[in-house]
C-alpha cells in the first residue's frame, strides 16, 4: 500500500472512532443525566396542613395563599432557624438573637454579629409575631414575614454572609435537599432558594402564638377571680377604665391595643429631648418613609412576655420595667412628634394651662406593673413544638 492512501486510511479510521466515540457518549449521556437534575424526584412529596393552635379568644392567624403552613415547611423552618449554617462563619443563627426563654428576644440590650460588631438596637420578641400586619423590624421596613427573614443574612453586622453562599451550603448539605423536597416540592437540589429558605422560616415564625394560659388569658376566658386586687389594678388603669374607683388612665392601651398588646403602630413615645426632628441620634420609621415627622418612631412591641423581655425599648436602654413606668410617668419630653398620649399620664392638674398631668403615684406604677406580670406565659417558652431541634 503506498504511504499516501494508509495515512487516508488511517485518517478515516480515526475520524471513524472519533464519531463512534462521541455518539457514544452522547448515549451515554442520555441514560446518565446530570446529577443533579431531578435527584429528588424519588423522594416522596405529600405535605401535610399544619394544624396551628391558637388560643379561643385570638383572631385567625393571617396566613399568606402562596405560602401555607405544612408540617413539613414549619419543620423545616424551625431547623433552619436554629442553625448556624445561615452565617457566614456558621456560628450565628437566627436564634441567638431570638431565644425561646426571652420570648424569642435574646436579652441584650442591642445584639452582637458574627464578626463582633454591635447592631444598633435589641432584638425584638417574635411572639404573636404572624399578627404584625404593618411592617416588622422597629422601623418597619419589612412588609412580611418572607421579606424580614432574608435580611440578617446579610446584614454586615448580623450573619455577615450573602444569599449565594447560603444556598450552596443547603444544596450540598446531606439532609436540607430531601427537607426542601418534602416541604415544597422541588425536583433537583438546584431548586433550593432564598425565596424558599424565607418562606420555611416564616412558616415556622408564624407558628409563635401565645398559648392562651397567662393569668390574663385566662381572666379574658372568664375567670374573673384569677387577678388580686393590685392587678385588677393595674389592668384599669392600663385599659383607662379606672375613674369609677379613683384611677388614673396609664395611657398604655393606645399604643398597645389589641389581644397580642400591640397596635401595630409606630410612636415617639418620649425618650429623647431634641432640639428639632433632625436631632435624634436614630431616626427610626423616618428611615423608612423619608418623612421627617417620622423621625424618633418606633414600632410598639408586644407586652406579652414583657416580663421576660428585659431590657426595654429599641436601644434597651431601661433594664428594669420599674425604670420604664418612671419615664412614662414622667410625661415625656415635648418634642412635636411625640405621641400626645405621652403627656397626659396621671391625673390632669388643677388650675394650668396648657393643662399638666399628675403622673402615676408609687402604688400606681407598682400595679401597672404586676398587672404586666400577668401577661407571663411560660406555657409558651416551654412549648417542645418551638424549641432548638438540633440539639
Amino acid at each position: 500500500m503506498k504511504k499516501d492512501t494508509f495515512q487516508r486510511t488511517g485518517a478515516g479510521l480515526a475520524l471513524w472512532c472519533i464519531t463512534l466515540g462521541l455518539l457514544a457518549f452522547a448515549a451515554c449521556k442520555k441514560d446518565n443525566p446530570n446529577p443533579d437534575d431531578d435527584d429528588l424526584v424519588g423522594i416522596a412529596y405529600d405535605p401535610k396542613p399544619y394544624q396551628l393552635v391558637k388560643p379561643p379568644h385570638f383572631p385567625e392567624v393571617p396566613v399568606p395563599a402562596d405560602n401555607p403552613l405544612t408540617i413539613e415547611g414549619v419543620q423545616l423552618g424551625r431547623r433552619l432557624f436554629y442553625d448556624p449554617i445561615l452565617s457566614a462563619d456558621s456560628t450565628q443563627s437566627c436564634a441567638s438573637c431570638h431565644l425561646p426563654q426571652g420570648s424569642f428576644t435574646d436579652n441584650k440590650a442591642i445584639s452582637t454579629g458574627i464578626d463582633g460588631l454591635n447592631g444598633r438596637r435589641s432584638a425584638m420578641s417574635l411572639l404573636n409575631i404572624a399578627y404584625a400586619t404593618n411592617g416588622l423590624f422597629w422601623d418597619g421596613r419589612s412588609p412580611n414575614l418572607e421579606d424580614q427573614a432574608l435580611r440578617p443574612v446579610e446584614d454586615v453586622k448580623e450573619m455577615h454572609n450573602t444569599w449565594a453562599n447560603v444556598v450552596e451550603k443547603l444544596k450540598s448539605h446531606p439532609t436540607y435537599p430531601e427537607r426542601f423536597r418534602k416541604a415544597f416540592g422541588i425536583r433537583s437540589r438546584k431548586e433550593i432558594s432564598k425565596e424558599l429558605t424565607a418562606k420555611a422560616l416564616a412558616q415556622f415564625e408564624r407558628i409563635l402564638i401565645s398559648s392562651g394560659k397567662s393569668k390574663f388569658d385566662r381572666y379574658l376566658q372568664g375567670d374573673a377571680d384569677v387577678l388580686d386586687d393590685e392587678e385588677l389594678d393595674g389592668k384599669l388603669m392600663f385599659f383607662d377604665e379606672g375613674q369609677s374607683v379613683g384611677l388614673p388612665d396609664a395611657q398604655c392601651f393606645h399604643c398597645h391595643g389589641g389581644l397580642t398588646l400591640t397596635g401595630n403602630q409606630y410612636f415617639n413615645n418620649g425618650l429623647d429631648s431634641v432640639p428639632d426632628l433632625n436631632g435624634f441620634q436614630d431616626n427610626g420609621r423616618g428611615e423608612v418613609t423619608g418623612n421627617p415627622y417620622d423621625n424618633g418612631k418606633f414600632r410598639a412591641p408586644t407586652l406579652r412576655n414583657i416580663a421576660l423581655t428585659a431590657p426595654y425599648m429599641h436601644d434597651g436602654r431601661f433594664t428594669t420595667l420599674e425604670a420604664v413606668l418612671d419615664h412614662y410617668s414622667s410625661n415625656g419630653k415635648g418634642v412635636i412628634n411625640e405621641d400626645p398620649f405621652i403627656r397626659q399620664v396621671g391625673f390632669p392638674i388643677p388650675n394650668t394651662n396648657p393643662v399638666r398631668y399628675s403622673g402615676l403615684t408609687a402604688y400606681q406604677k407598682q400595679a401597672v406593673i404586676k398587672f404586666l406580670n400577668t401577661l407571663t406565659d411560660t406555657d409558651f417558652v416551654q412549648n417542645p413544638d418551638i424549641q432548638n431541634p438540633l440539639q
